[in-house]
């Protein structure tokens, strides 16, 4: 009997990829890493957090959005967080990445969008910011806003991205499960070939290590050679960067936001970041000479918080020590990888501008090579 029930397992499994009733990566029994993931498997995990999107899907031609992540609640640019951003490849926009770097804070909200929305997204945030009770007297604002080009499916040249876009999405944040796939920053972007999209995921330390929660978002856009946990599902699927078989390019970005609520300053949220792209690695990605590849990372400790203004000069806060940062590490390259195979398993056939044809991942063929090499899980 017991032999019976793997092979009805998967025999069930591929009937739900074939009905295209798609489900996150574990849903299938991918299982990626040895830590467990938060309740809801999503950067959400991480208290306070919260995630909005903004669809635009119009006519044939328009296959866009945005995706806002804020750190807290709260006024951000009253109280800010401690933040990093690691650059893998620099072919991209990463407006307000200078700030960060030099003062290791954030002091607003996280816009993902298109190329050319950069500047759109950047005027929304300023508004926003500068609307929020308490900013009365404020005359700067570091907006951050990241982007991967939606091109191919999307008439990016448009710029159907407005203002209200961007503040809807942030208004619209909220905490609990993400929308993942053709959504939001996600709906026109395109990954190993195969349709692309916002991924999440995430990782629960045990209270042996501290307890502490890591959570990835992504915006899926780039190419290589597709790894899932391990197989070599790209290559068996004969469709990969540089095949003969398919006239597909490596270069395009991957925008990947790390959050954490371990007591971490800005100096160990770039080790922390630099870890990220190791998580981009294992699934295949090789950032291209074309590919923009930013990792920003932030910590939403309540005890960490920078005030705009303060009466002391000086400011106390208890970090966590570097020799306990190693399963943090752990965490952000796991909850990355995953957050990048939940993108592809989410994201569905997508035609856009000029009728162009981008398919989804092939869930029955995927989850095939799987079985045979021993990955998915009862």
């Amino acid at each position: 009997m017991k032999k019976l029930l793997l092979p009805l397992l998967l025999f069930s499994v591929l009937l739900s990829a074939q009905a295209q009733d798609r489900q996150r990566a574990r849903e299938y029994g991918v299982k990626i890493g040895v830590l467990p993931t938060g309740k809801m498997n999503a950067i959400t995990d991480v208290a306070g957090v919260k995630v909005g999107h903004t669809t635009l899907v119009k006519g044939s031609q328009v296959r866009t959005g945005v995706t806002a992540i804020l750190p807290h609640s709260g006024n951000l640019f009253q109280e800010k967080v401690p933040a990093a951003v690691f650059v893998g490849n620099g072919f991209g926009k990463l407006a307000g990445s200078t700030q960060i770097i030099e003062l290791g804070n954030l002091e607003s909200p996280i816009i993902l969008t298109n190329t050319l929305g950069v500047g759109t997204a950047m005027n929304a945030v300023v508004d926003y910011t500068l609307k929020q009770p308490g900013n009365g007297k404020v005359q700067s604002v570091n907006a951050v806003v990241g982007e991967t080009n939606d091109g191919g499916l999307n008439d990016i040249r448009g710029r159907h991205v407005k203002e209200q876009h961007v503040q809807e999405a942030i208004l619209q944040a909220k905490e609990g499960p993400v929308a993942e796939g053709n959504v939001g920053a996600g709906t026109g972007t395109v990954c190993f070939g195969f349709k692309g999209g916002i991924g999440t995921s995430s990782r629960q330390l045990p209270q042996s290590l501290g307890g502490y929660t890591v959570g990835v978002l992504v915006q899926t856009n780039f190419g290589g050679v597709l790894q899932i946990d391990g197989a070599p599902v790209g290559e068996e699927l004969k469709q990969f960067s540089f095949s003969k078989q398919v006239l597909e390019k490596a270069d395009g970005s991957c925008m990947i936001i790390v959050a954490t609520d371990a007591p971490v300053d800005a100096r160990n949220l770039e080790r922390m970041a630099q870890r990220a792209m190791l998580g981009l690695a294992k699934t295949g990605g090789i950032a291209s000479n074309g590919s923009g590849d930013y990792v920003l990372a932030f910590s939403a400790h309540p005890g960490l918080r920078i005030p705009y203004s303060a009466d002391q000069s000086t400011q106390t806060v208890t970090l966590l020590r570097n020799d306990d940062m190693s399963a943090l590490f752990l965490a952000t390259i796991e909850a990355t990888e995953e957050a990048i195979i939940n993108s592809l398993f989410k994201a569905e056939t997508m035609q856009g501008k000029d009728n162009q044809t981008v398919q989804a991942l092939p869930l029955d063929k995927t989850l095939e090579i799987l079985k045979k090499h021993h990955v998915l899980q009862p």
